[in-house]
């Protein structure tokens, strides 16, 4: 980015924008520690003048395909304009660009390069750019340089040349890679977060793209296409109330796939189709007693962003934001519900233990069914319903034995346990000894019994629960 000046008796001028010298004397901090060698260019590609000491190095190798692809000596700025290699160069800035990230890339000779994207305000402002090592062996990139120079240059000058280019073992240069792209990112002023927006919108683009393929690939150019798939919808909303957010992604993904193959170029289609599959999630993630104008609020929000985004692209990112979103409130919800249904479980197994309790009646008292109780307990509580059944009962067995002077029969009935060998096997199972031995110990007994392992869903509803 360059700023147009004018000094009084003077033609105007071109200077460098402030952020790009801030780059330049980064950049010196960054080849001194790490011995890489660093360009700057602005947002058209042109390499900011202040760098033309650096550039005048031997490190810098695209000086030696200027001198003998281009067959230029002069070292000025228009010379290093007419590096043979520009559009390798421009195109792997394009791609950094495009992904918000660093790109490694390998010239023609084997010299590793990367480059990150500077942005200000949000908008593309020039690049940064390193090099310094080989992809392959100092003998393979000499002889690639004689095949270049047609035998102008001297074996001597190529050693000379490469004698401070080591081979670029792959972690180094993504390390040397990240961490030229930190350095840009604090250089990016007005551009929080852009760096990542830009990557996960290209992530999200490559696997559009994949699906996109795969969907060309199973349906001929004559053969009818896909319907909208409903079906799709469903096993979404089902994989969020599973709190499944990654398989979420994924079938959201497979219905963007088939819109965008099914409808090209019809933007403002697919956009009232990903508003429905919202809104339909949306219902999903309202409790009872939400606020009302607060929900209206957040639906309308909702709508907008899809409603402004531009292309497929910023659509799916924004799509994607908000099934995000409401998969959290989707997952916090349905556990707030197990929670409060468990809980009334939890109640009616510590009033009903000592006698035979069922999983149908206490699934019925939770008001699920008995299948899905059972599922929902063992993941909520951390054990299945017997296991939890009768680690309550051993607890409350022990307290007894501890306690009182009841006889090992008595305690068994009391506790749920309808035969004493059953008893005896299951308190020994959760003490490490029977419950002759312990009652003679009176509580010193080998190990603690496990405590249940609620979730955290659980055990925070249950904590709302009782400040209420």
């Amino acid at each position: 980015m360059i700023n147009k000046v004018k000094k009084h008796g003077e033609n105007t001028i071109e200077k460098t924008n402030p952020v790009l010298l801030s780059a330049l004397k980064l950049m010196m901090e960054y080849s001194q520690a790490t011995g890489a060698h660093i360009s700057i260019q602005d947002q058209n590609f042109k390499l900011i003048p202040e760098i033309m000491d650096e550039l005048h190095k031997d490190r810098n190798i695209c000086l030696f395909c200027i001198k003998h692809q281009k067959h230029l000596n002069d070292k000025g700025l228009e010379n290093l304009y007419s590096n043979p290699c520009k559009e390798m160069h421009i195109k792997a800035m394009n791609e950094s660009q495009r992904f918000g990230a660093s790109h490694i890339y390998t010239c023609p000779l084997g010299f590793i390069f990367w480059t990150s994207p500077i942005l200000l305000n949000g908008r593309f402002a020039g690049s940064l750019l390193g090099s310094g090592f080989l992809d392959a062996s100092e003998e393979e990139t000499r002889a690639k340089m004689r095949n270049i120079s047609e035998g102008m240059a001297e074996e001597s000058e190529l050693k000379r040349l490469l004698k401070d280019f080591p081979r670029g073992e792959p972690k180094k240069i993504e390390a040397l890679a990240e961490l030229m792209f930190v350095c840009a990112q604090s250089l990016s002023p007005g551009s929080k977060g852009l760096h990542e927006t830009l990557k996960r919108r290209s992530i999200q683009q490559s696997v559009l793209l994949t699906k996109t393929e795969e969907l060309k690939n199973q349906h001929a150019i004559d053969s009818l296409k896909p319907e909208y798939p409903l079906d799709k919808e469903r096993e979404l909303l089902g994989a969020l109330r599973r709190g499944e957010v990654e398989e979420g992604r994924q079938i959201l993904n497979e219905i963007l796939a088939i819109l965008f193959y099914v409808n090209p170029n019809e933007l403002k289609f697919i956009q009232y189709r990903a508003i429905e599959l919202a809104i339909l999630l949306f219902r999903a993630s309202i409790s009872p007693g939400s606020n009302a104008s607060s929900m209206l609020e957040k639906r309308s929000l909702m709508i907008k962003s899809i409603q402004e985004t531009k292309n497929n692209e910023e659509l799916t990112d924004a799509l994607h934001q908000i099934v995000d979103d409401l998969a959290e409130q989707i997952h916090s919800l349905q556990g707030v519900q197990h929670a409060s249904a468990l809980k009334k479980a939890e109640d009616f197994i510590l009033k009903n233990f000592s006698r035979k309790v069922s999983l149908e009646e206490t699934a019925r008292a939770s008001g699920f069914s008995a299948p899905y109780f059972s599922t929902i307990f063992k993941e909520e509580m951390g054990e299945n319903f017997s296991s939890y059944l009768n680690r309550l009962r051993v607890e409350k067995a022990s307290a007894l034995l501890a306690s009182t002077s009841l006889s090992l029969s008595k305690i068994a009935r009391l506790c749920g346990f309808e035969d004493q060998s059953w008893f005896s096997k299951i308190f020994k199972h959760y003490t490490g000894t029977s419950p002759g031995k312990y009652l003679s110990q009176r509580g010193k007994f080998t190990r603690k019994i496990p405590k249940t392992r609620f979730s955290k869903d659980y055990l925070r509803a249950v904590k709302l629960g009782d400040n209420a």
